[in-house]
């Protein structure tokens, strides 16, 4: 509230008075007919405004009183407010003091108790940490909001736990302990890898995984959903899926992840055959269509010697000679050249054996080739996968390693992918070759056993004409 002085209102009131006179001598001016009329306006008017003024003045002098009282009593408020403040300061400092002091005593009473609710503060938030990678609670839900209403109030030095409380931390960690060795089967809601929630048996394996319809599934705390992995692991461990599913309770093999999905999650990310074989890009895929032909050509090359060699086994137990092998078309040469003489048959069963030997050696000297020339494209490809790494350092530098990834990959996928193919083509073309050079060799022997036949008979015949 706004207090005047009797000086400032009293010039408040002449200004006023002042105001009026004129605004009335204005008013008087308009109405008067001339100057002795507007003389007696104003006079008149000059004797009203005393008389209003001395009004108001009176008035103002009886306010006077009732104004003082006001003042007064602002100013005993005034003393009270600052009486009441110094004593709740007073109070305020002894709270403090008191609070102190209980709060010292609170400390001595608790004594170890206090070390324990820190440790059981603790051990609900690790343990809420756990569930929420636990696939138990997929199965029991809601265990989180208890831990986490019980690690919030043991922070709060307002309220100590309860033996309630307690009581229940303890049976979830029993219950975790219980259920981990258990394997369950239940009912819930489960998302598929495209999308599409359906209801399905979901069997719990203890603590380490959860499976249905022979794929590995995954619990995701924030959402309390469970999922299909989008990528599920190599056939094998989806078999033992399989495995399991079907024991019908009795002794099955299956592949767990003791880490809770950490290891899952790694053999998920690992790329199969197939995207292997893409990171070697196009120098890959050259050296598998190398690969391709040389194996075919290997193919056509192993059931060739295999039906020629059988042919020329089948020759050996025969004395007639046939078209449809080599030894019998070398042997048919001795049948067709009866009276030639040793050296001239010995020339003759050379020329049939060179004639055979390309037929028995065509292509080997391809798969030779191939197997020298896989390593080298992958050579090849090793250096451009190291020119693209090298490219993306000096664009990005070495900060983030998957930008070299394709680089390296591609360097050292090609490299395999180029010993993969050479070291097959090897052993093919020894086989194969060793094969041929059988062969070749049965026919040398052949044709060494017919020259010295002949030669034999030619010298009975010399030593039977010299005795006659």
């Amino acid at each position: 509230m706004m207090i005047f002085s009797t000086n400032t209102f009293k010039k408040v009131l002449s200004a006023t008075a002042l105001t009026l006179t004129l605004a009335s001598t204005a008013s008087f001016a308009e109405q008067a007919a001339n100057l002795d009329d507007l003389l007696s306006q104003l006079e008149q008017g000059k004797i009203a405004q005393s008389k209003q003024n001395q009004a108001r003045e009176a008035q103002f002098k009886a306010k006077v009183n009732q104004q003082q009282r006001m003042l007064d009593d602002m100013a005993a408020q005034r003393d009270s407010a600052l009486k009441l403040s110094v004593e709740l300061e007073t109070k305020f400092s002894d709270n403090e003091v008191e609070l102190g002091n209980k709060a010292d005593a609170l400390d001595k009473r608790l004594g170890e108790l206090k070390e324990l609710f820190g440790v059981l503060q603790q051990v609900s938030g690790d343990t809420r940490s756990k569930f929420q990678t636990s696939v138990v609670s997929a199965q029991i839900t809601g265990r989180g909001v208890f831990l986490d209403e019980f690690a919030q109030s043991m922070g709060s030095s307002a309220k100590l736990a309860s033996i309630a409380e307690i009581e229940r931390l303890w049976f979830e960690l029993q219950r975790e302990m219980t259920q981990s060795g258990k394997i369950t089967t239940f009912n819930r809601e489960v998302v598929l890898a495209d999308g599409e929630r359906t209801t399905a048996p979901v069997t719990r394996v203890g603590g380490f995984n959860l499976v249905s319809n022979g794929k590995y599934l995954e619990y995701i705390d924030e959402t309390g959903t469970v999922a299909e992995l989008i990528r599920q692991p190599s056939t094998r461990y989806l078999n033992s899926v399989d495995d399991l599913l079907n024991s019908n309770d009795k002794t099955a093999a299956f592949a767990l992840d003791p880490t809770g999905g950490s290891i899952l999650s790694l053999l998920v990310q690992a790329p199969d055959t197939r995207e292997r074989v893409d990171q070697g890009g196009p120098v890959g895929y050259i050296i598998l269509a190398i690969g391709l032909i040389g194996l075919l050509i290997a193919l056509e090359r192993l059931i060739n010697l295999v039906n020629v060699g059988a042919k020329v086994n089948r020759q050996l137990k025969s004395d007639k000679a046939s078209n449809d092998n080599p030894l019998g078309r070398v042997m048919q040469v001795k049948d067709n050249n009866p009276d030639l003489d040793t050296e001239t048959l010995e020339l003759k069963l050379s020329e049939s054996i060179l004639r055979e030997v390309p037929n028995l050696s065509k292509r080997l000297t391809l798969i030779k080739i191939i197997s020298v020339v896989a390593p080298l494209i992958g050579l090849l490809g090793t250096v451009t996968g190291m020119i693209n790494t090298f490219q993306a350092i000096t664009l990005f530098g070495t900060g983030d390693p998957k930008l070299m990834a394709g680089g390296i990959s591609q360097a050292l996928v090609t490299t395999v992918l180029g010993l993969v193919v050479a070291i097959p083509m090897v052993f093919i073309f020894a086989y194969l070759n060793g094969r041929s050079r059988g062969i070749v060799n049965i026919l040398q022997q052949e044709s060494t056993g017919i020259i010295a036949e002949r030669a034999e008979r030619a010298e009975k015949a010399s030593q039977a004409s010299q005795g006659a």
